[in-house]
């Protein structure tokens, strides 16, 4: 099949993309039809099957494109960090900001981006679709293995399991504070954000205390 006449198929797909991580974040992937990335877009039904072929495969694109750099960019960071521990385990702020920092900091990217991509991520971490989660399952297997394998090696006094469920815990508090203080405002009704740019040590110093602290005894509270 080719390529319907218009605009050259790098920037077709680009446009395509970019259109639909938008409406995706915004709308949800049930609630953004073909229509509406078309119109985006700019291009016409056959130009996005000519490139992807169906919704699905689309989905799939949107995120392989920046998840995939993210998870390079991950476990480059840890083979630096693992290289220069030798046999010593690495200390887990080092850790956790190559896990986490890192995607900090594609969230902090605007203009390329990187912002609008981890708030999708975001929203689909808390909106369920078994389809979606399946395929990022399988795109953060690797990258995950690697983490947490490092975070034991680092942690030998915390069970593996609470390290599993504090970075499930870990995930989930990333993902809200990228999404912005949209929901703390509803919350608290007024939030005065001084300066945007403490949103990562923030949030780091949060996710580190979390991480180390010690497990409280099961129970009702005293």
């Amino acid at each position: 099949m080719n390529e319907p006449a218009g605009k050259t198929t790098g920037d077709t797909r680009s446009r395509i993309l970019d259109a639909a991580e938008v409406l995706f974040m915004d709308h949800g992937f049930d609630g953004t039809s073909m229509r509406m990335i078309t119109s985006r877009a700019a291009v016409n039904l056959a130009a996005v099957n000519y490139h992807f072929g169906s919704k699905e495969l689309l989905i799939q694109e949107v995120f392989r494109r920046r998840l995939t750099d993210l998870n390079k960019a991950r476990l480059a960071a840890l083979d630096v960090l693992e290289a220069e521990a030798g046999e010593v385990p690495i200390k887990p702020s080092r850790i956790v900001d190559a896990f986490f920092g890192t995607a900090l900091r594609m969230a902090a990217d605007v203009e390329g981006g990187g912002h609008t991509f981890m708030c999708l991520l975001g929203r689909t971490y808390t909106e369920p679709n078994e389809f979606v989660r399946q395929f990022l399952a399988e795109e953060y297997a690797e990258c995950v293995e690697r983490f947490l394998a490092a975070l034991y090696r680092a942690l030998p006094e915390v069970e593996r399991k609470e390290i599993l469920w504090r970075f499930h815990f870990m995930m989930g508090a990333m993902s809200y504070a990228i999404a912005g203080t949209d929901a703390l405002q509803l919350v608290t009704g007024k939030f005065d954000d001084e300066d945007p740019s403490q949103l990562a040590p923030r949030l780091m110093s949060f996710l580190l205390g979390g991480l180390r602290s010690p497990l409280a005894e099961a129970g009702p509270p005293k």
